[in-house]
């Protein structure tokens, strides 16, 4: 942080949704209801991975991890909304804006190489069952979850630097409902190119190709899928599967569609709503589509509540 932004700039404004004040508490009423969903869902999730033993497998690891990061990456935006919509004057501090960012890049990155892990964990286990325990060891799995948060630990801090040497001189309103990177680059007084081809080429590296590895390994399922003898086998996995890419479609679509892809005639209205499919919509759709419709998952919290009734039977 320079000199300039600190006497100049102490604070952003965030303009939030635009909603109507007659309508301001029922879509408050609405978004908390939603927070509260993706906090709850995604920390029963953890809970049952972590005290059932049925379920330490690599699928389950990465579904752990993705828990965590819907749950954090959830957090990093909501709770500031849902305090914006109730104040009277919706600011940030400028530390606090550079902080949303970093753990909103973190959590966001991290969610997407989780993805990857995880299609080619269900690549890996439908196109080759015999050898599963042997291509999806321990080790290989740990190593993808280790990779997967080095990676967006540095792709976020590089992106929080390249943010605070910027100037904002003048405009501190944000017209979003979080600190995001598009919006700032419109109010910097500074020469944002640097900024702009990292977000390109960099982010292009970290949105664009795991979603590609991700269309591959659901496209060699889909092949698997047809050899199956069983007409009911293949429809389950097409459901399974269809259910899956449609959040991973959502999440990436629009991803690409706000930051690698932007439109000249895209409205403030239309990237607010773009972003709050990503931020909002997929964290509380996850658990739902990976892992509450499971049947490993419905086993295990019916084991959990009866180890529970048996205990304090006692």
């Amino acid at each position: 942080m320079t000199g300039r932004n600190q006497t100049v700039i102490s604070e952003f404004l965030l303009l939030g949704l635009p909603i109507e004040s007659e309508q301001q508490n029922l879509f408050y009423a609405l978004f908390l209801a939603m927070y509260l969903t993706t906090i709850l869902g995604n920390l029963l999730i953890i809970a049952l991975i972590q005290l059932d033993s049925h379920l330490h497998t690599p699928m389950y690891l990465f579904l752990s991890n993705l828990s965590f990061s819907d749950f954090c990456f959830s957090s990093v935006t909501m709770p500031k909304l849902l305090q914006n919509m109730q104040s009277q004057v919706p600011s940030i501090p400028y530390a606090g804006c550079l902080a949303q960012i970093y753990f909103f890049l973190f959590f966001g990155d991290l969610e997407s190489f989780l993805l990857v892990a995880m299609a080619y964990d269900r690549y890996v286990a439908i196109c080759f069952p015999l050898r599963y325990t042997t291509i999806m060891s321990p080790k290989l799995c740990l190593s993808l979850v280790v990779l997967s948060w080095v990676l967006t630990t540095f792709h976020a801090m590089l992106h929080t630097l390249l943010m605070a040497r910027l100037c904002f001189c003048a405009d501190n309103v944000i017209p979003h409902f979080f600190c995001d990177m598009s919006a700032l680059l419109k109010l910097s007084c500074s020469d944002t190119r640097v900024n702009e081809l990292v977000i390109f080429f960099i982010g292009g590296i970290i949105v664009v190709l795991p979603f590609l590895l991700i269309i591959l390994s659901y496209a060699r399922i889909v092949f698997s899928i047809l050899n199956f003898p069983s007409g009911r086998n293949i429809w389950k996995a097409f459901s399974t599967c269809g259910s899956h890419f449609s959040v991973v479609s959502l999440f990436y679509g629009t991803v690409i569609g706000l930051y690698l892809c932007p439109s000249t005639s895209n409205s403030a209205v239309n990237e607010i709503v773009m972003a709050m499919m990503y931020t909002v919509v997929t964290p509380m759709l996850n658990p739902f589509i990976y892992s509450l419709r499971n049947r490993d998952m419905k086993g295990a919290l019916g084991r959990v509540f009866c180890k529970k009734k048996i205990l304090f039977s006692l």
